[in-house]
């Protein structure tokens, strides 16, 4: 049986079972939820493989409440504050829509700035 990694139990039923999410799971959502918001690039590309999309994503999930650090990339000519509003909000949103988890802090920090 493999290693279980950080995940916190969404519900639990004794008759029926638990569900579990896993932290690299919310990462993946934030990931996806980022690449819908115009003008910022995400290191690793915009597939949905796995770690590729996640990388530069922290996620930290204590009593319920998320907490996340993203890095992006933004493309040139983008306004940086009206951009990471976008970004918090969709990532905020997508994470409370698809887990039922509450967000705390989502950090953004941009990491690089891409010509077109």
């Amino acid at each position: 049986m493999e290693k279980e990694q950080n995940a916190i139990i969404l519900k639990e039923e004794s008759a029926v079972g638990s569900v579990r999410i896993a932290e690299p799971v919310v990462a993946m959502i934030a990931s996806i939820a980022a690449t819908e918001v115009e003008g910022v690039q995400i290191p690793g590309g915009h597939g949905t493989k796995g770690a590729k999309v996640s990388k530069g994503v922290k996620v930290e999930i204590k009593d319920g409440v998320v907490q996340l650090d993203m890095a992006v990339a933004i493309l040139y000519g983008y306004h940086i504050p009206e951009v990471s509003g976008q970004l918090q909000s969709r990532i905020k949103n997508a994470i409370e829509n698809m887990t039922g988890l509450s967000c705390g802090n989502i950090n953004i920090r941009f990491s690089g700035v891409v010509m077109k």
